[in-house]
């Protein structure tokens, strides 16, 4: 039995044998691969060289007191990665590098170190800006998140793990991906990739192949392989130009824990709602706008200001900076009944530990 299995085997090989005419293996042409890989390398390279000396390593102390005993105290260390985009010392980070430290310190790659000062940071996006003084700086040039595509090229500068300007490379593995903040808000038009990032990444740029930064670096989901997050470039313009020009960003907040609910089929039909979920009241902080509105725990919203709304989500896009102090309209559902309620949202200030 075995015989019989092996002879069409060795007569395929006898064959092809013969067909070669000799047994000398013929030499594979490689150039075209060669001169794929090359140019793959230069591009990185290219990219590299252009950016890497913007980037920044970010070392931050952050001032903890005892549970137990507030009257003591003990410093934390921390670091991330940034880089300067403006040539007077503008630097771009993660807020979650740097929210709340006592103390920064930014490490050039040319050696020297400065004390920086934070302008401005915003947990709900992740971003914040901090400035040293210095002067004719090498920065990074920014880029357009809108113009890139799922597929290209991407390149990732930083300090993971404290091994000073490590560079990854992958490509952009989606857009217009949604990543929660620590301060519960919903980041919108995140950038996926599967450039390896790990601690101490966060903060440094996400570049394209000719050099311009497209996204700030921001997170890992672990244990997972190749899925990692970064702000888009685009999102990270206009909060950094609110924070130079504020020191902060604005949003207006109506005072709500809430949670999605169903609605009843009955309800949907006979009110004409445009969603089958609303937002569930579960409390209401006192002296907020809720509060002020006459809105009470188990009402359910379902608009605002003529928008439909479906989630919690939905009416945080609403709640821009444009519409603290400006007089709006809540819809809710309380009992059988539709109501419309006028509430006059308020400044939002997240509250981070």
């Amino acid at each position: 039995m075995i015989r019989t299995k092996m002879k069409p085997a060795l007569q395929f090989l006898a064959e092809e044998k013969s067909n070669n005419g000799d047994s000398q293996l013929k030499p594979v042409e490689t150039g075209l691969d060669d001169d794929l890989l090359d140019a793959y390398s230069k591009a990185v390279i290219t990219a590299s060289e252009k950016v890497s000396p913007a980037v920044v390593r970010i070392a931050v102390q952050q001032t903890v007191r005892s549970r137990n005993n507030p009257r003591v105290s003990r410093d934390i260390p921390g670091s991330g990665s940034g880089f300067i985009f403006t040539p007077d010392g503008f630097i771009l980070t993660n807020s979650h590098v740097v929210h709340k430290a006592s103390k920064i310190e930014v490490h050039l790659s040319d050696g020297r170190e400065f004390q920086a000062d934070l302008i401005g940071d915003d947990p709900d996006t992740d971003l914040a800006v901090l400035r040293i003084n210095a002067s004719n700086l090498i920065h990074a040039k920014l880029g357009d998140s809108q113009a890139i595509k799922v597929g290209q090229l991407v390149i990732a500068i930083g300090n993971p793990y404290g091994f000073q300007y490590s560079v990854t490379t992958g490509v952009i593995s989606a857009l217009g991906r949604t990543l929660r903040s620590q301060s519960g808000r919903l980041m919108e038009n995140i950038i996926q990739t599967d450039a390896a990032l790990n601690p101490g990444n966060s903060g440094g740029p996400l570049v394209t192949s000719n050099g311009e930064v497209i996204g700030v670096n921001t997170a890992v989901i672990l244990p997972a392989q190749g899925i990692c997050f970064a702000i888009a470039i685009n999102t990270a313009k206009i909060i950094a130009a609110l924070l130079i020009k504020e020191g902060r960003v604005k949003r207006s907040y109506l005072g709500i824990t809430g949670q999605t609910v169903p609605l009843l089929r009955k309800f949907i039909r006979f009110y004409n709602l445009q969603k089958e979920t609303g937002i569930l009241a579960v409390s209401i902080e006192p002296g907020s706008p809720a509060d002020k509105s006459g809105l009470l725990e188990g009402d359910i919203m379902v608009g605002y200001d003529s928008q439909a709304i479906s989630g919690i989500d939905d009416l945080h896009r609403l709640l821009t900076h444009e519409q603290v102090g400006v007089k709006s309209t809540l819809t809710v559902i309380r009992g059988t009944h539709k109501l419309q309620l006028p509430v006059v949202p308020a400044e939002y200030k997240p509250r981070i530990e």
